[in-house]
């Protein structure tokens, strides 16, 4: 606007006297010394952003083999696809949610240890932790059409149609071409300015990137587009106390269910999959 000046502090007396330009001085340095010890305050403030918290409500709890070392679910078709871990003991297997039942199983042999699974177009994507190794299936006989190699170990894996989405331990996730399997971008898992770590079980929902934190009773929800923490669902006491002993017992498995938009989740040796719903804390 022509002729109108701005200030962010009210103009002095245009005939001061010295007294009064000096307070007014010091009143802008002091100001503006808070404002600067404010702003440099915040940046040496590492997660200083609030992100929300979400507790659940568990609407159905079904069976589950609580022999499966679940390191990959899926929900397709009414039933779960799971990849179970562990050298000897490691396959994937097609499970009936209301039973749990074992419907179809293929074994994946020593020394191999199967990590996540994600179904696209198909074809079911299946990880090994150390081997850098993947195989792919297809998703009605489970008959095997190939491998994959990929660099550093394999923990979770999910898609979003377009790329496959893969963990391995750290706050890393990477998006692989599933035809070529190069990396198309890389992101950091950040929650403010702190790094999240040990991203294990990952599922795509609704446009997020859902992550099991492995010894954590907790889902991070992430931004797939800058890895931004924009969530946390806090799963403590799905399970009641004494239903697992072994420490390696943990929370991971999370599938979704587009359709009807349904949410489960479970945990390595888990004798139940839930069913939850999320509400806010």
């Amino acid at each position: 606007m022509a002729g109108v000046t701005l200030s962010l502090f009210p103009s002095l007396p245009q005939k001061a006297s010295p007294r009064t330009a000096l307070i007014g001085t010091l009143l802008v340095l002091i100001l503006a010394l808070a404002c600067q010890t404010t702003s440099v305050a915040n940046l040496k403030t590492p997660g200083k952003v609030q992100v929300p918290i979400y507790g659940y409500e568990v609407v159905h709890a079904w069976p589950h083999d609580p022999g499966a070392y679940t390191q990959g679910l899926v929900f397709h078709d009414g039933k779960l696809l799971e990849s179970t871990g562990q050298v000897g003991r490691s396959s994937l297997r097609r499970v009936e949610l209301e039973t749990g039942s074992v419907l179809q199983k293929t074994d994946v042999q020593a020394p191999y240890f199967a990590e996540g699974i994600t179904l696209l177009k198909g074809k079911v994507y299946q990880l090994t932790w150390q081997h850098q190794l993947g195989f792919i299936y297809d998703g009605w006989t489970f008959e095997k059409l190939g491998e994959f190699h990929y660099q550093g170990e394999g923990w979770g894996l999910a898609n979003d149609g377009q790329s496959l989405i893969l963990s391995d331990g750290s706050n890393r996730i990477r998006f692989l071409d599933p035809a070529t399997f190069e990396v198309r971008k890389t992101i950091a898992v950040l929650d403010g300015r702190a790094t999240v770590n040990e991203l294990n079980e990952l599922e795509y929902v609704q446009g997020e990137i859902y992550a099991n934190i492995w010894h954590a009773d907790r889902i991070a929800r992430i931004d797939p587009l800058t890895g931004r923490v924009i969530g946390w669902i806090e799963l403590t006491g799905l399970l009641a106390r004494g239903e697992v002993s072994d420490e390696e017992a943990v929370l991971n498995g999370i599938a979704y269910d587009e359709t009807n938009n349904r949410l489960f989740v479970t945990g390595k040796l888990w004798p139940k999959v839930f069913e939850i719903r999320l509400r806010p804390k």
